[in-house]
């Protein structure tokens, strides 16, 4: 049995996996293999951002591989390591940059999903400055002047200037101090209209220059062309505030690939070179940044990334890698199929969570468990095609119909459902590679065709 995690927690990883989409909470119960993988992450984590350096990735795996979820797992133990982080996925809406504010979108929604281990829901962006605020007062009632002293307001304001006076020579640096201390103001004076002004402005919100310069008294917007700077930004901010920096995950990046109209796929392109570019050659401070995409997306030459030469150069395989041999300290980082003991085990983990969170003893042993996955792995391509998200939908589903219907057997509900074109095997590991299917004449039309 595994051990007992939040109830809460079991309950997102049963639903998601049962839907077929990345648990939000809970991923790190579930995890298996990956290792090598998980390990260069969180080593971008300790080594690099919050040394002061910033960190590029690009997680490449087919659909269902578990990028996704390799990503909302980094999220967690990012968590657990004080960074913030922000996350995204990529749509027709939302890119890294457009002719319709797409780019500003995307910022937008980083922000409203900007989370820490007390909020990792999201929408943490105003509890943020209000925690500094508070940690400033505390600091300076410790040093010894009380808040009834007319001083009291003075050093409190004088350290908020000492935390954000070195971003002003940073590219907009000016104008996101002057609206931190516009929230200070408004803060120290119950003026809540100032302060939602000044979140209002940093979340992007503003559509003019005119309207924040008679909110803020401040020149400039966050718009498409902007948003990465304030991004920077953020991160050193978050830096000074007591964090370790800024993690930013942005999923589903085949959008930018489905883009028809090749100047603006290529405008996105270039925003994701400058965003690679800077990360990689320390023009950024304390900050991460994680993309998800398929192989497609990238390896396509016409359309893809490696279609734009610049990318090309800064994200193919050195050409001494080979299939066993991988450098994990490029930008790139693509996810193999999980193999059939990794999957195994995952099943294990799955059926003893759903034991553990309906309190019954299931009826699975891990011959039930062998027979499912060697069912599974004889369907045509199985060995290539089969990904850990379709094993576990339809596996999460069997666990659901045995607690619902306890008068049915595992052989009775498997027997019923056609997982296989062909014979299960003993041993998933033993399949054969030249299994032929033949017709009525005794011919074979598919010899060719490995099962």
């Amino acid at each position: 049995m595994a051990k007992r995690i939040p109830k809460r927690s079991s309950q997102a990883i049963l639903q998601s996996l049962g839907a077929g989409v990345v648990p939000r909470t809970g991923a790190e119960h579930i995890a298996v293999g990956r290792n090598d993988e998980l390990s260069a992450l969180l080593n971008d984590l300790d080594d690099i951002v919050a040394e002061g350096g910033a960190s590029f990735r690009m997680i490449v795996g087919r659909y269902g591989t578990g990028k996704s979820f390799m990503l909302q797992l980094l999220r967690n133990y990012a968590f657990k390591r004080k960074f913030v982080v922000a996350d995204a996925d990529l749509s027709p809406q939302k890119r890294l940059t457009g002719s319709k504010n797409e780019g500003l979108e995307l910022y937008r929604e980083l922000l409203n999903n900007m989370a820490i281990d007390t909020r990792p829901g999201g929408n943490a962006f105003a509890a943020l400055l209000e925690k500094w605020i508070n940690n400033i007062q505390s600091e300076v009632v410790k040093s010894g002047t009380s808040p009834s002293l007319p001083s009291f307001a003075n050093e409190v304001e004088a350290r908020i200037h000492a935390t954000i006076s070195n971003m002003e020579g940073m590219v907009h640096g000016f104008d996101f101090a002057t609206v931190i201390n516009a929230y200070w103001r408004g803060h120290q004076q119950g003026d809540d209209e100032l302060k939602s002004n000044a979140i209002r402005w940093l979340r992007g919100e503003f559509n003019t220059k005119t309207e924040a310069r008679a909110a803020l008294n401040v020149r400039v917007i966050i718009d498409d062309n902007s948003w990465y700077d304030y991004i920077k930004l953020l991160a050193y901010f978050m830096r000074q505030i007591g964090y370790k920096g800024l993690i930013i995950f942005i999923d589903e990046a085949v959008n930018l690939y489905h883009i028809s109209h090749k100047v603006s796929r290529n405008n996105n392109y270039e925003r994701l070179l400058t965003i690679l570019n800077d990360t990689l050659q320390g023009k950024a401070e304390y900050l991460g940044v994680l993309f998800g995409a398929t192989p497609q997306m990238v390896e396509d030459e016409r359309r893809g990334l490696f279609g734009y030469e610049a990318l090309k150069t800064r994200l193919e395989d050195s050409r001494f890698a080979r299939q066993g041999l991988r450098d994990m300290s490029g930008p790139l980082i693509r996810l193999d199929v999980l193999s059939h003991s990794e999957i195994f085990l995952l099943l294990q983990t799955v059926r003893d969570i759903h034991s553990g969170h309906f309190k019954v003893e299931t009826t699975l042993e891990d011959r039930h468990l062998e027979a499912f996955l060697s069912i599974v792995l004889n369907r045509i391509g199985a060995d290539t095609l089969l990904t850990p998200r379709e094993v576990l939908r339809d596996f999460v589903a069997l666990l659901n119909l045995l607690r619902q219907h306890p008068e049915e057997s595992f052989e009775s509900l498997v027997g019923e459902v056609p997982f296989t074109t062909g014979e299960a095997v003993a041993d998933p590991e033993a399949l054969t590679p030249a299994t032929e299917i033949h017709d009525d004449n005794g011919s074979s039309p598919y010899a060719r065709f490995q099962i």
